[in-house]
């Protein structure tokens, strides 16, 4: 079962609801700072508990996407405490630095499993009701390293590339009543690196500078609150230094 922290709630002082995937650190929890302060209602879905503490408006769930019990457990801690959410970001993810000839198949089973599979899962738990109310953004955290192979990062690449074309595919399935917004990101200022399964690397080594999460934040943020009848479909954000 998912613990569930909820700190002060008053529900009747905001209507917009955000729900984020991996929102505990990092990309994610820039994005739920960003919300929070901008007063919408804020739900973390995560495996470690989130990094800050809100004074309202806030719900966590301890949540692994790569477990389909989580992720219905998620769901009626979300639909009992907020509701379905207006904005859905998929965060949640893994990188892994292995040649396909050397590397090791069930750590790729663990990258394929948090970075897709676990975007599919909520996709099938929270899209249906967004699209029978007829309003909402989805928002895929997806990376520059997607269609862009290269010696070790194939498993990554591979995972991401497959999410932008799942995005895609639910843009075109739930015109024209929801918003799917792919934010494509370049070296960002995270523990991402350090906490790549195997083959790390790091921020210094790439020596391509970096983007720091708050300007991913204002991206998502930016990407959701555009006028009636107007969707961006993709963002991409990089370092200016960075090559690829």
């Amino acid at each position: 079962m998912i613990n569930f922290v909820e700190t002060d709630i008053l529900k009747e002082s905001v209507t917009n609801r955000i729900l984020i995937t991996g929102g505990s650190s990092g990309i994610g929890a820039a994005i739920a700072e960003k919300f929070h302060k901008e007063k919408w209602k804020v739900f973390i879905a995560d495996r470690d508990e989130p990094r800050a503490t809100f004074n309202e408006n806030y719900f966590f769930c301890k949540t692994d996407v790569t477990r389909a019990e989580d992720i219905g457990d998620l769901y009626q801690s979300a639909k009992e405490n907020i509701g379905i959410p207006d904005v859905l970001v998929i965060n949640a993810g893994r990188g892994i630095r292995e040649k396909l000839l050397e590397g090791d198949p069930e750590k790729w089973q663990q990258v394929i499993d948090t970075n897709l599979m676990g975007a599919l899962r909520c996709i099938r738990a929270f899209v249906p009701e967004m699209l029978e109310r007829k309003s909402g953004n989805v928002v895929f955290i997806s990376s520059v390293a997607a269609n862009q192979p290269h010696e070790y990062g194939g498993i990554y690449s591979a995972s991401k590339t497959a999410l932008e074309v799942i995005a895609e595919t639910l843009r075109l399935e739930t015109l024209p009543h929801l918003n799917v917004t792919v934010v494509s990101l370049g070296i960002t200022e995270t523990n991402f690196f350090k906490n790549e399964i195997s083959g790390h690397t790091s921020i210094e080594k790439l020596n391509m500078g970096s983007i720091e999460p708050e300007e991913v934040a204002e991206d998502v943020f930016y990407a959701v609150n555009k006028k009636k009848n107007t969707s961006i479909n993709k963002i991409i954000t990089r370092p200016l230094k960075q090559n690829f």
